[in-house]
């Protein structure tokens, strides 16, 4: 296996790690809202694990819906496990989806940076944006669970 290979099968683990991982805290959230926020986060990570799935060329996974279906080792999950699970609740959750998702969107860049292949470049690029709107999207919804001042609404309270 090619280490580009190898690489790409790690990313496809690792979307279906932060899928597993916004899935499972979409079934403790108490907050309607926060709940669908992960829901989304779980359905565009599968979707960013098909993406790098489509440019796989190895023969050891089979079919993208099985392989999504198994369980694997996810330090995700386990981070989730340690840090938020004993008492769960969205804040916790949230703060540690932001952290995963910086983490994940710093690894994706550098990865781009490494590729030579054009497309497979433009598949780690595109994921790497994505993950960046999904930081924006929890430290939103974050910032609205909190109380705190929605970025809409920023330009109100600065002239008054």
């Amino acid at each position: 296996m090619s280490n580009t290979t190898d690489a790409i099968k790690r990313s496809i683990l690792t979307e279906k790690s932060a899928m597993d991982f916004y899935a499972s805290c979409a079934t403790h959230m108490k907050n309607e809202e926060a709940r669908k926020t992960f829901e989304l986060l779980a359905r565009e990570e599968r979707e960013h694990a098909e993406s790098f799935f489509k440019i796989y060329d190895g023969d050891d996974i089979g079919s993208f819906d099985e392989f999504m279906k198994t369980e694997t080792d996810s330090d995700w999950l386990s981070e989730l496990e340690k840090k938020a699970l004993p008492n769960m609740d969205e804040r916790k959750a949230m703060e540690l989806a932001m952290e995963k998702e910086q983490q994940l969107e710093k690894h994706l860049r550098e990865m781009a940076a490494k590729v030579d292949d054009a497309a497979i470049k433009a598949v780690y690029e595109q994921n790497a944006q994505s993950t960046h709107n999904h930081y924006a999207l929890i430290e939103s919804e974050y910032a609205r669970l909190m109380g705190m001042v929605h970025e809409t609404d920023i330009d109100t309270f600065v002239r008054e």
